[in-house]
């Protein structure tokens, strides 16, 4: 037996926030990033269609990115004092990644860290409020799934936290607040979303559920995220559905490697000036975890299937998986996105020298490799690596070389 589990109500097109009026309770807290809800107008709407639909509103503001455990632990501390009834989340994945963390400490004030990210080990939840998702970045998906992504600085570790519990009650997919993000974003968020699906569609767990999801999203990115990137309007609303329907795909049929590499290198080298930031750690990934998952002969004719999808051509399975690989990679030189780590720079864009020294690197390399063989996202990847092989992936990831083990 499976499940597939998405919010109760998703609302989406222009002026969805407006739903917002249609929530019943008494007491609403919204959780927030930096300035660009309020900049923008959208937290100010938010809070008015709140009060319209007639409850107090109180504001949690400053959730930074690749939220931290102490933020979480503050942002509970605030939700046990206001005791609201619905916490809404907005922004990018980091505050709502947050909120669902606040969440699950604020009805549970005992829980330990620690016990939260025992993978679908979180006990029941909406005893005393339930959530609400509104996302303004095109990629996370976090307002339909199932994972929460928190960063313990003290260790240099993200952590993702899983259980359905976390799925959201109500999702708002509103294009209107998408049409904000940075240029560089787009390219982030977009790989992310891209990586979602791919990665959801060979999962160990793919299902006749999940498998039109991915495949779905996989061709509305490939068809409008480079266009988003470059300023088209209505590639970005069609690109805002797309990374939904992959992170309706993936919370149901989990992830992989990938995942798993990025979430134990992005904070890694913090201390060098700077995180690898999620999106553009799977786009470098993907491609050469593709060339090594592509040994298992399942994962090799699902990959040969995107392929066709996407309409690459190919006359052989490993043709076409090639010709996949190749596709990625450009799709990463139009979004300026680098290949590999060595040529990652500290504001994310290719250079000759990035900023992960080399012998740093390599004296990392094996506590990343057993952390991320350790993740949540390696049960699920259709080829389980060794310590060495994970070691020799991950030194493919930092030089950009060919993976042919």
């Amino acid at each position: 037996m499976a499940r597939f589990t998405l919010p109760r109500d998703l609302y989406h097109g222009k002026g969805a926030l407006e739903q917002l009026k249609s929530l019943e309770g008494k007491k609403a807290m919204i959780c927030v990033g930096g300035s660009s809800m309020q900049k923008f107008g959208f937290l100010d709407r938010a809070e008015q269609y709140l009060k319209e639909a007639g409850m107090e509103v109180e504001v949690f503001s400053g959730i930074e990115s690749d939220p931290s455990v102490e933020t979480v632990m503050k942002g509970a501390e605030a939700m046990l004092k206001f005791q609201p009834d619905w916490i809404i989340a907005m922004g990018g994945g980091s505050p709502i990644d947050a909120a669902k963390a606040m969440w699950i400490k604020y009805e549970y004030p005992d829980i330990t860290f620690e016990e939260m990210c025992k993978v679908f080990g979180i006990p029941k939840l909406r005893r005393k409020a339930h959530f609400c998702a509104i996302p303004s970045t095109s990629g996370t998906a976090t307002e339909v799934t199932a994972f929460s992504i928190i960063t313990d600085y003290n260790k240099g570790i993200k952590y993702p936290i899983a259980d359905f519990e976390i799925t959201p009650d109500v999702a708002i997919v509103d294009p209107d607040l998408a049409e904000t993000m940075p240029k560089k974003l787009v390219a982030h968020t977009g790989m992310d979303a891209m990586t979602h699906a791919i990665e959801a569609y060979v999962s160990t767990a793919n299902c006749n559920y999940t498998d039109p999801l991915a495949i779905f999203a996989i061709r509305m990115i490939q068809s409008d995220l480079v266009d988003s990137y470059n300023g088209d309007m209505s590639k970005r609303a069609a690109m805002h559905d797309a990374q939904c329907l992959a992170g309706m795909a993936f919370s149901n049929a989990l992830l992989g490697i990938v995942h798993s590499m990025a979430h134990k290198t992005g904070a890694a080298f913090a201390d060098y000036g700077a995180h690898i930031i999620h999106g553009a750690a799977n786009a470098m990934y993907l491609p050469k975890v593709i060339a090594f998952n592509a040994k298992d002969e399942t994962a090799a004719k699902r990959y040969a299937v995107i392929a066709d999808e996407m309409k690459l051509g190919g006359n052989s399975v490993e043709e076409k998986i090639r010709l996949l690989i190749n596709y990625l990679r450009g799709m990463n030189d139009k979004l300026n996105i680098p290949h590999c780590i060595k040529n990652y720079g500290a504001d994310s864009y290719p250079t000759e020298n990035g900023f992960v020294p080399e012998n740093v690197f390599l004296e990392r390399l094996p506590e990343i490799a057993k952390n991320a063989i350790g993740d949540a996202c390696t049960g699920s990847n259709p080829r389980q690596p060794s310590q060495e092989e994970m070691e020799k992936l991950l030194k493919c990831c930092y030089y950009d070389e060919e993976v042919d083990f």
